[in-house]
């Protein structure tokens, strides 16, 4: 009781019932940093509002799988923000920091936005650059981020084998022919993709750069946007860009409410607005209306008529596979 006089007297006594602050840490991917600049104070101001407790939010940044990595290794992670679900399953199976069943427990399978991979090209379009099958011609220089630490550069790589798998007597060995063709005009293998961006963009290298439909508003903004162009290419792949709480992470710190709030405002209206405004394409159809002119109706495929993203991982990307058999063979010439 003495002590609590003293700091009353002090002017200090509030301290005694003051509710803790709540900081949460988003693991995400690169590209997604511009989003989470302007999502990141509207959920805060709803937050602070609707609870007690006042919220700081943390980002982390880089290519996907390194991030996946990263949280298996350590990183506390509160929630994880990806591009694909493969890295947050690494997280469930390899870290055991979360169930094995965390796509199920929000709407649209956890990912509350959607992507796909376009061509961004120098102005003007010197190299007459309309579709995939430009990027495997003689001359033409692509930049894209390295498929095995980034869910960016795995997409190039699948929009770009679903194509030739599409085309007129396409099978599995012209798609592996095909994507070999793509890579082996690849001067440089980034981590992610802003790196990916940076290059192509100030250091100025390649032709084309093959990235996600939202970092070419990025690339506006920073840039100009006088200084490129983008091609929607006939055919793309729909990337659904997942989320998900790390339990084990929340548990420990007590961030469990904070967290779960953070990832299911991403559905509401505002959330919806914030992704659509940095060119993600929303789930809600009422904001999807309103933006429907920024955004090109394309033919997408999906993952699912690949195999999935399990059967994708195995085959392609693990070590071993196919994509580490085209690097091989692009090495020995």
């Amino acid at each position: 009781m003495r002590a609590t006089r003293l700091l009353a007297a002090l002017g200090l006594g509030f301290t005694l019932f003051a509710h803790a602050d709540t900081t949460l840490l988003n693991v995400s991917y690169d590209v997604m940093r511009d989003f989470y600049k302007d999502y990141n104070p509207a959920f805060k101001k709803h937050y602070d509002a609707r609870f007690k407790d006042s919220i700081t939010i943390q980002q982390s940044h880089g290519g996907s799988s390194k991030q996946a990595l990263s949280v298996i290794s350590g990183l506390e992670a509160d929630v994880v923000t990806m591009n694909q679900s493969t890295d947050i399953d690494a997280i469930a199976e390899k870290g055991k920091l979360l169930p094995a069943d965390w796509a199920k427990r929000l709407p649209d399978q956890s990912a509350p936005f959607s992507s796909l991979q376009v061509l961004i090209v120098r102005k003007g379009n010197p190299k007459a650059i309309k579709d995939w099958n430009d990027l495997v011609k003689p001359g033409v220089q692509v930049i894209v981020p390295n498929p095995k630490t980034s869910g960016n550069g795995r997409y190039t790589y699948l929009a770009a084998w679903g194509y030739a798998l599409k085309q007129p007597g396409g099978n599995e060995q012209k798609a592996q022919d095909f994507v070999a063709g793509v890579f082996r005009n690849v001067p440089v293998l980034d981590a992610g993709g802003r790196a990916a961006t940076t290059t192509f963009m100030q250091r100025k290298i390649g032709d084309v750069l093959v990235t996600f439909e939202n970092e070419a508003e990025m690339i506006a903004r920073e840039f100009g946007r006088g200084e490129f162009e983008v091609v929607y290419p006939s055919i793309s792949i729909d990337a659904d860009l997942p989320v998900a709480v790390v339990d084990k992470v929340v548990d420990k710190k007590g961030t469990r409410k904070a967290a779960e709030e953070y990832l299911k405002y991403l559905w509401s209206p505002e959330g919806q607005e914030i992704a659509a405004q940095n060119y993600l394409r929303p789930r809600d159809k009422g904001v999807a209306a309103k933006y429907a002119k920024q955004f090109p109706a394309v033919k997408l495929f999906g993952v699912d008529e690949l195999g999935g993203w399990q059967a994708i991982q195995k085959r392609h990307f693990n070590d071993g596979g196919v994509y580490d058999q085209i690097a091989a063979s692009i090495a020995k010439k």
